[in-house]
């Protein structure tokens, strides 16, 4: 009897482990079939040009309020309206206070940045919030956005080469897909 239960255990065993080498391949198989992910990239000067580009009007609404929150936040600050001017437009930079009331001189928001996540390769945005931030042009007719460093006047900002009022949408696959790009409006 001691033969016939250890013989039983063994088979089970084994048919537990060719189970289990059985399915693997399709585990893995599965993972690696996962959709590309598609990100639109953009810089927009206002709501119109942004729902003109994206093609959803609630969403660049959205994105616009969110930059307009973070704007005096993360704006370059100083101390003077000429330190201000020697960087900016001097037309744009004016006394601004920050959400917890403190008072500088900055720039104000020339447009905003926005990045939202595609619908499985579709032309409508997810149901997602969309990513956004603002942008301030400087007198060098560059765009600069916040890159979540403090500091005074420039310090807290990143340099952006991005054309206005053009979206770019990037497909990122996962598992060493490559990357690819393209262009939409403009």
């Amino acid at each position: 009897m001691t033969d016939a239960t250890g013989t039983r255990r063994i088979k089970r065993s084994k048919t537990t482990a060719l189970l289990l080498m059985g399915t693997a391949p399709l585990l893995l198989s599965a993972c690696q079939r996962t959709a590309p992910v598609e990100v639109q990239d953009g810089l927009y000067t206002s709501v119109e040009s942004c729902a003109q580009a994206v093609g959803d009007t609630a969403t660049c609404r959205i994105a616009f309020e969110q930059a307009k929150l973070q704007a005096a936040d993360t704006a370059p600050q100083y101390s003077s309206r000429e330190a201000c001017e020697a960087e900016f437009p001097a037309e744009e930079c004016v006394e601004q206070k920050t959400s917890t009331g403190h008072s500088f001189i900055g720039p104000l928001m020339a447009g905003f940045f926005l990045s939202s996540m595609l619908n499985n390769n579709r032309a409508g945005l997810a149901q997602q919030t969309p990513q956004a931030s603002p942008a301030f042009r400087d007198n060098r007719q560059g765009w600069l956005r916040p890159n979540g460093a403090p500091g005074a006047g420039r310090a807290g900002m990143a340099q952006v080469s991005a054309t206005p009022d053009r979206a770019v949408t990037a497909n990122r696959g996962g598992f060493g897909r490559s990357a690819s790009g393209r262009s939409t409006g403009g």
